[in-house]
């Protein structure tokens, strides 16, 4: 085990003060320990956002259904599930340091691993990539999480937290430019099906469902006619997805060699065994409890939203997939400008009440992207985002409040399992949408929209728990 140093942090340090006699952010002398954990949190938020896009791409690389393709969401979000209550295990016996660098460690073995893949042209292979990855995404989450919450007085907790994940669409945004500049524009499949479209003039008069699904025949008939060339096509597409992962995993490598040459405070370690009883006692509360669910159904209905915003693009308007995967980075760049001013917002609202709010928010954006026609369903898909920008780690700070650093690690553990809902979720909405459309109210939905009732029900589930604990809130301070 490794022995904290004499600048651990303890939970019993008193809270540092600012002025006014309000507690401080951060305590004298951790602003680096705190910069250098909070330059993790792009890293798993380029890991999810350049993998989105692969489910469209998967899908039309190896002529597979959309639940088939939505498998990578659960390789990707069940690696989390995996890995989440291991790595805990293993961080309380250990360090935060330590853990983190497990976890890149596992983050560049994930990735590399797309090499064989790609040159094996497997999509298991792919998925199993995805699936070791996400280990080490288990493992970082984990890690950094609870000790940005640890770093300083549990008064700024939440807002420390906030604060640190702000940071984390830097990485996603990158990640979707990544994705739709470097990646999808130049996929074979995708000039295919721009050759296809001018090649047929009476696509114009077609609605863009019924192309997409004309242009998906006739790349399944290419296939089928000439083998060769169609797996030389793969070949070209495999090799340029393979790219941005091999560039992540070197990034990965130099960013583990920095945090093992660098001294991190620590919290002091508990080398006592488990008492599952007490702990489950402990994490026994709705606040906790509650929060697991509503972190899992959170998740899924994010990364539903993202996932799929490209099918509602190519599907319902007719855009190419690095078109639609432009509106995506809006959406992201909301997300990232959101976040910093719900995060200011929490210095004047209770995080229960604001998170209660945002998940009403999203309730209605989700409906208009479901019943809105054209481009008004499209940004009202996008404007969710703005809703969704603090709600994971709100959700996180309130269901740890209250919580001492050993429990914190161990409860850390099941809203990192939480992710999960990101593996479950995607597979069940693109299920959905391979079902076709249906008449609703006298109206034809496409499939792509209607699925989106998925992510809907999600949000009133977080809506539900946020005015729960805030009645709960009340009614304490009240006491």
């Amino acid at each position: 085990m490794i022995e904290p140093d004499a600048d651990s942090l303890t939970p019993d340090d008193p809270p540092a003060q600012g002025a006014g006699g309000r507690a401080k952010l951060l305590p004298s002398g951790r602003l680096w320990p705190f910069i250098l954990v909070t330059l993790l949190f792009p890293l798993w938020g380029f890991a999810n956002d350049v993998t989105n896009p692969l489910v469209k791409a998967f899908q039309e690389i190896f002529l597979i259904k959309t639940w088939q393709a939505s498998l990578v969401q659960f390789a990707f979000y069940g690696g989390y599930a995996t890995m989440a209550i291991p790595a805990a295990l293993a961080i309380r016996k250990i360090s935060f340091k330590a853990g983190i660098l497990i976890g890149l460690g596992l983050y560049a073995v994930g990735a590399l691993l797309f090499i064989p893949a790609s040159y094996s042209m497997q999509f298991w292979l792919f998925l199993v990539s995805l699936y070791v990855l996400t280990f080490g995404l288990a493992f970082l989450e984990t890690s950094a999480n609870p000790y940005i919450l640890a770093m300083g007085p549990k008064e700024t907790a939440t807002r420390r937290l906030n604060l640190s994940q702000a940071f984390n669409p830097a990485g996603s945004l990158i990640g979707m430019i990544v994705s739709s500049q470097l990646v999808l524009p130049f996929l074979a499949v995708s000039e295919f099906r721009a050759a296809e479209k001018d090649a047929h003039p009476e696509y114009a008069s077609m609605l863009p469902a019924e192309i997409d699904e004309a242009i998906t025949e006739e790349l399944k008939e290419y296939a089928a006619e000439n083998p060769s060339e169609h797996r030389q096509m793969q070949s070209h597409d495999l090799a340029v997805i393979r790219g941005p992962y091999v560039v992540i995993a070197l990034v990965v490598i130099a960013l583990a060699v920095v945090f093992a040459v660098t001294k991190m405070p620590d919290p002091a370690q508990n080398e006592a065994p488990i008492h599952l009883t007490e702990v489950l006692r402990n994490l026994s509360s709705f606040r906790y409890v509650g929060g697991v669910v509503a972190q899992g159904v959170y998740v899924g209905a994010q990364i539903c939203c993202w996932t799929f915003i490209i099918h509602y693009g190519v599907t319902l308007l007719g855009l190419s997939a690095a078109e639609a995967q432009n509106y995506n980075i809006c959406a992201m760049v909301l997300f990232l400008c959101s976040r910093f001013v719900w995060t200011a917002a929490l210095g004047r609202v209770s995080a229960s009440l604001l998170l209660a709010l945002l998940a009403c928010g999203g309730v209605l954006f989700t409906a208009g992207a479901i019943f809105l026609p054209g481009y008004y369903g499209l940004y009202s898909l996008i404007a969710i985002s703005c809703c969704m920008a603090v709600m994971f780690p709100t959700i996180y700070g309130i269901a740890l409040d209250g919580l001492t650093v050993e429990d914190a690690k161990l409860g850390s553990a099941g809203l990192i399992f939480a992710i999960v809902g990101g593996a479950l979720m995607p597979p069940l909405q693109g299920y959905l949408i391979d079902q076709g459309d249906i008449q609703f109210m006298g109206r034809t939905l496409e499939s792509v929209r209607y699925s989106f009732v998925l992510p809907l029900g999600c949000f009133v589930m977080v809506a539900i728990y946020g005015a729960a604990v805030h009645a709960t809130r009340g009614r304490r301070e009240a006491v």
